[in-house]
């Protein structure tokens, strides 16, 4: 991890693992679709996780990333950032350990950071693309 985010992890009572806890809790209690847990701590030093996960529209994107960021500041966390919210295809939510991209299904079919991250091991939930 890079020294400017390491000064705000060492601020935080929360591990990655309490923070995906946390994140995947709120994702799921607004019903998001797909989720999947990806370790990246291996592959970069930006996160330790991230969760990609799908809306059901534009609306629903943005509702659960302002919902994540409540969640989670709530929780202690609050987030670094919220990318994306104007258009609500695509927000990333920067929680520092735990970087999560919420996607309407073409934009993430489109992009497939899945794919792109194929060396981080899938962590405890299934894949949302059978090939």
């Amino acid at each position: 991890m890079n020294n400017a985010r390491k000064g705000i992890r060492s601020q935080k009572n929360m591990d990655a693992e309490a923070i995906c806890a946390v994140a995947i809790a709120s994702l799921e209690n607004y019903k998001a679709i797909d989720l999947v847990k990806l370790e990246i701590s291996e592959l970069t030093d930006i996160a330790d996780y991230m969760l990609i996960v799908s809306g059901g529209s534009t609306r629903q994107v943005k509702a659960l990333a302002k919902h994540l960021a409540e969640d989670a500041k709530k929780a202690g966390c609050p987030s670094l950032g919220v990318e994306g919210l104007e258009h609500g295809d695509w927000v990333l939510v920067d929680l520092v350990d735990v970087i999560v991209h919420v996607m309407v299904p073409e934009a993430r079919e489109l992009y497939r950071l899945e794919e792109l991250w194929n060396g981080s091991p899938y962590r405890g939930l299934p894949e949302p693309f059978d090939d």
